[in-house]
């Protein structure tokens, strides 16, 4: 698959960056950060451990819980939109984490041109922007070339995690993921909310506006 993102599948908001953001950006992005290279998991983290990558950390704070709970595995978060980098780097500099690194930069393009076969144990796409749109629905990123792109590169076993606050848009997932060949739900539909998967203030609000919450569990096979 080409590195050449066709369909955007986000949308490049310019929110604003404040002076602690932008310091993190500039001072521990070189310290933290997943640059656009191979990935070498004992050069990103020290060690040859199992692997798990989010895609759209938002503003961090669920990547930190979730990294600081697990830590036999390192994370990997990857994210667009400067103000949820700046703020994770922040987060993992204070809290002194050593298993969770930032990307700054397309998903796509990173397990398309710097992550190797089978390397990750897991991938996680919570709430992605479900682009509610009809016209739109091409840029949603659970679709069939990138499901087998991010299928590719979880090792034999490895787990792809989704979840989302949009109906249609679970029923797509589902469709989607259920139709790859290497890939086996683990459950009959939709998974049980993980416990361990915090609740953040956007899921919060979703709850409040009235819409449910769909997680998907599908494991690679072969």
């Amino acid at each position: 698959m080409s590195s050449t993102i066709e369909t955007r599948t986000y949308y490049p908001r310019r929110g604003r960056v404040s002076l602690r953001h932008h310091s993190a950006l500039e001072t521990l992005y070189p310290r933290y950060g997943v640059p656009a290279e191979r990935v070498d998991n004992r050069a990103l983290f020290g060690r040859d451990h199992d692997v798990v990558l989010e895609i759209g950390s938002g503003m961090g704070e669920a990547s930190l819980v979730m990294a600081q709970e697990d830590p036999r595995r390192d994370y990997i978060a990857v994210e667009v939109h400067p103000p949820g980098i700046g703020n994770l780097l922040a987060l993992i500099e204070e809290h002194s984490l050593t298993n969770l690194r930032v990307h700054d930069g397309d998903a796509i393009s990173l397990l398309t041109d710097h992550v190797p076969d089978g390397a990750l144990s897991e991938i996680r796409v919570f709430f992605p922007d479900p682009w509610p749109k009809a016209r739109h629905h091409k840029r949603r990123i659970i679709r069939p070339a990138y499901a087998a792109l991010m299928r590719s590169k979880l090792r034999s076993g490895g787990v792809l995690r989704c979840a989302t606050d949009w109906a249609d848009y679970a029923e797509v997932m589902l469709e989607v993921l259920s139709a790859d060949p290497g890939l086996r739900n683990r459950f009959e539909r939709e998974s049980p909310r993980p416990r361990w998967r915090p609740v953040t203030k956007f899921e919060q609000r979703a709850v409040e506006a009235g819409r449910g919450i769909t997680d998907l569990c599908f494991d690679r096979v072969g």
